[in-house]
């Protein structure tokens, strides 16, 4: 399919929707999501599910403060007031829910609903178990073990492991009204299509699968300082950069995610604000170390590739919207610690080291890897992957080539086994990381957190970084945490599970019209505070 049919698709599709009335003020976002991300509760399509069909409509007990643009996004209390550990257990963490909260159909938000919804992910037996659901958070919060109602306004959750990094964690669990599984017939199928109740700034209004959500403010909203100032919001997929640069320029649609990097100038010569911003990013590929006869069982090929990248010829190649990726964290951040290894532009180093395991002009390392044609946080992956491709074969004569599939078949496949046929073979997936807190660096790279209980599809161990990450988990002590932070990254890029590029600096597109966006350092926004006079 031309990039002109592409277009021409999002044009019809947006067109399905005839606008409302002009005394509404109406946002319409074009996604990178090939399709509409679930609308139950807990959607998929990753982290830009949760950024637009996640956090606005429903909530979880602790959130995030993305009303700044000038630091690392911090917690805040969400549907809890307050929290803590227990004196007498750290595995235990008290969550004291807020007085007066309403799902928007107006049945109350009380502990009972929240342990209706940790049984909807947890207990398999539940009636409202929703197994695609419990998937996707199995993986983001590994380590519940039970939890119970104190009473009408607090909840006790036990970790099976003293962690000092759970309320990160927490952001993850969000709640939607049982009732909405009662009107749905008591099928998550038939809840998507109702819309559920959230107790968020907006509500859902309309479904129309790969062609558009409508939001709608919810006027009882609980923080009467935080009510959404628009209207209506439309969320539509669309997966092309090209069409989604299309759409913008044409007036069908006021925000885009991800402008192609070579049109950022002349979108930004015809009025269009362009917003860019470091966040917790790093876009890598996951070495699939576990894989039978796997290159990458071998350090010291892992390690060549990091020096075979040219990551600064990336960067310019997307026009400055990326910065140079050395390791999970950025090499400024105060837990990237000191390792020994400082990955730069280096063919020779990396040559050496590939001819260290066997690897040479006789017997180049050739492999294939996963990508997909867009996806939250993926950048702009297929030009991306080019690039690579060409690099490693220019500088270290590295052949790879790629199995190209829709975004959420390449998350379904972090959840695989080594050797799965779901993979064909895949040496590598492209997936974007968050780098947020010592939670996500649990989750990914854990020895303990191994496929299909969380997302460390390497298959990675390494005995100093699990013992760091055991200190820092089980420590109250700021000091001992950042400690053991600087000591379990440093084992990330000495031996690292992944092949580390570029960090995303966040661009977006959108007409000048659209007012008090703020770029967060983080995932996630907070559309509560955007306007469109």
């Amino acid at each position: 399919m031309t990039r002109r049919n592409r277009a021409a698709l999002a044009a019809m599709a947006l067109g399905a929707f005839a606008s409302p009335a002009q005394a509404e003020s109406l946002l319409r976002i074009a996604m990178t999501a090939t399709d509409i991300p679930t609308t139950t509760g807990m959607p998929n399509n990753g982290f830009e599910g949760l950024r637009f069909l996640g956090y606005p409509i429903f909530e979880g007990l602790v959130s995030w403060d993305l009303t700044r643009a000038d630091r690392p996004a911090t917690l805040r209390p969400g549907l809890a007031d307050h929290w803590e550990q227990a004196a007498d257990d750290k595995r235990t963490w008290l969550f004291h829910l807020r007085d007066g909260v309403a799902f928007h159909d107006g049945t109350p938000f009380d502990a009972d609903a929240v342990v209706w919804n940790l049984d909807r992910y947890f207990k398999a037996d539940a009636p409202q178990y929703e197994v695609a659901a419990a998937g996707i958070t199995r993986t983001r919060v590994p380590i519940i073990d039970r939890y119970r109602k104190v009473d009408d306004r607090t909840v006790a959750i036990t970790t099976t492991i003293p962690a000092s990094y759970f309320p990160y964690m927490m952001v993850y669990l969000l709640m939607t009204a049982p009732s909405s599984f009662e009107k749905g017939g008591r099928t998550w199928a038939g809840t998507a299509m109702l819309p559920a109740a959230g107790t968020g700034p907006f509500r859902i209004t309309r479904v129309s699968p790969r062609e558009a959500v409508d939001l709608a403010r919810f006027d009882g909203y609980w923080d009467a300082g935080r009510r959404a100032k628009l209207d209506r919001i439309r969320l539509m997929p669309i997966p092309e950069a090209n069409a989604r640069i299309a759409a913008l320029r044409s007036g069908q649609v006021d925000w885009i995610e991800v402008p192609a990097a070579d049109a950022i100038p002349s979108l930004k010569s015809a009025g269009f604000t362009v917003t860019t911003g470091s966040y917790p990013h790093v876009w890598p590929w996951f070495y699939n170390i576990g894989a039978k006869d796997s290159p990458f069982r071998d350090v010291r090929v892992r390690q060549a590739l990091n020096y075979c990248v040219d990551r600064d010829s990336i960067v310019s190649f997307l026009n400055g919207t990326a910065e140079p990726a050395i390791g999970w964290l950025k090499p400024d951040d105060p837990g990237f610690g000191a390792p020994a290894n400082r990955y730069g532009f280096d063919p020779e180093k990396g040559r050496s080291l590939l001819a260290a395991a066997g690897y040479g002009p006789k017997k180049p390392l050739a492999f294939p890897v996963m990508i997909s044609t867009s996806g939250s946080g993926q950048m702009l992956p297929l030009p991306m992957n080019e690039f690579l491709q060409e690099n490693l074969k220019q500088s270290c004569g590295v052949e790879v080539s790629f199995n190209v599939v829709e975004w959420q078949v390449l998350l379904n496949a972090t959840r695989a086994l080594p050797d799965a046929p779901s993979l064909s073979g895949a040496m590598a997936l492209n997936v974007s990381s968050p780098t947020s807190d010592a939670g996500v660096m649990a989750r990914y790279f854990s020895s303990d957190r191994f496929p299909p209980s969380g997302f460390n599809f390497p298959n990675w161990r390494d005995e100093t970084f699990d013992a760091a990450l055991q200190r820092l988990s089980e420590s109250t002590d700021p000091a001992v945490i950042a400690e053991a932070t600087r000591t379990a990254h440093a084992r990330l890029v000495d031996d690292p599970p992944w092949l580390y590029v570029v960090h995303d600096r966040n661009p977006r597109a959108m007409s000048p019209r659209v007012k008090g966006f703020v770029s967060a350092q983080s995932w996630f926004l907070d559309l509560s505070l955007v306007s469109v006079p």
